[in-house]
């Protein structure tokens, strides 16, 4: 990989956008290489999380490298396009919980990175939004069905009609931040929540995320029969009794993902 650097540590993946020069923007290179590495992921059942941050003090990512759009033909910016959205969607659609470790800019494509996560943290220096508009598009990548659903309606037009950037302080009023990081703790942070996450039964984590995502776009009573249907496969797992065999024996479990 030229423009992803991948480390695998105590059952985390980090996954780091690495274009610093070009604020790590999302070219078609760096999309197809992330692309691969989110397929790996999904088949390892090693990795209980996963954290995406950018190389460099200045950017998360700074979103579609404009100097490439510059020279692509129309055909080629949907390819882009499609590209990207499939890429996030299978971010989104991990089993694995995800969090958005937001180092810096955060504009566009990297802010809709950021919208694919479960979970986002920013250093407080960071600067993020939409701005698609400013370059008469619109978010291609999930922005305008993802960020309704996080903030509302009428709060996330309003930062996509205006194309406005946001401090993360901000950001975090808005509701898009789960944490405003001091300078050098984000990752961290990051660490530290997903340590609380994966302290927990592998399955049972996944198939609650399963029931969060697909149920939430429903209604209630659909809602409730993906969450039935997710609680059954939970019910067979080793991990399960291992649950409550350690809590007979007053002793923390070991859950091995089975």
């Amino acid at each position: 990989m030229e423009n992803i650097l991948y480390e695998e540590r105590d059952h985390i993946a980090y996954v780091t956008l690495n274009r610093p020069k070009a604020l790590n923007a999302l070219d078609y290179q760096t999309l197809a290489e992330l692309g691969e590495i989110i397929e790996s992921i999904h088949l390892n059942k090693e990795i209980r999380g996963v954290i995406f941050t950018g190389a460099g003090a200045k950017a998360f990512s700074a979103g579609a490298d404009l100097i490439e759009r510059k020279t692509l033909g129309e055909q080629e910016v949907r390819r882009n396009v499609k590209k990207i959205r499939d890429v996030f969607n299978a971010i989104y659609q991990l089993n694995q919980p995800t969090i958005a470790a937001v180092n810096g800019y955060a504009f566009g494509g990297g802010f809709e990175l950021m919208l694919a996560c479960d979970f986002r943290i920013a250093e407080a220096t960071a600067l993020m939004g939409l701005t698609e508009l400013n370059w008469a598009i619109i978010p291609g990548a999930g922005g305008t069905q993802r960020l309704p659903r996080l903030i509302g309606e009428a709060k996330a037009k309003e930062l996509i009609l205006t194309a406005r950037k946001v401090t993360a302080v901000q950001a975090e009023a808005y509701g898009i931040l789960n944490k405003v990081s001091e300078e050098g703790q984000i990752i961290a942070d990051c660490e530290l929540l997903l340590g609380e996450i994966i302290a927990n039964a592998p399955i049972a984590i996944q198939q609650a995320k399963f029931a969060i995502n697909n149920g939430m776009n429903t209604d209630l009573e659909t809602g409730m029969q993906i969450e039935a249907k997710a609680y059954e496969l939970t019910i067979p797992t080793k991990d399960r009794l291992e649950a409550l065999q350690a809590f007979s024996e007053k002793r923390a479990p070991v859950f091995t993902g089975e």
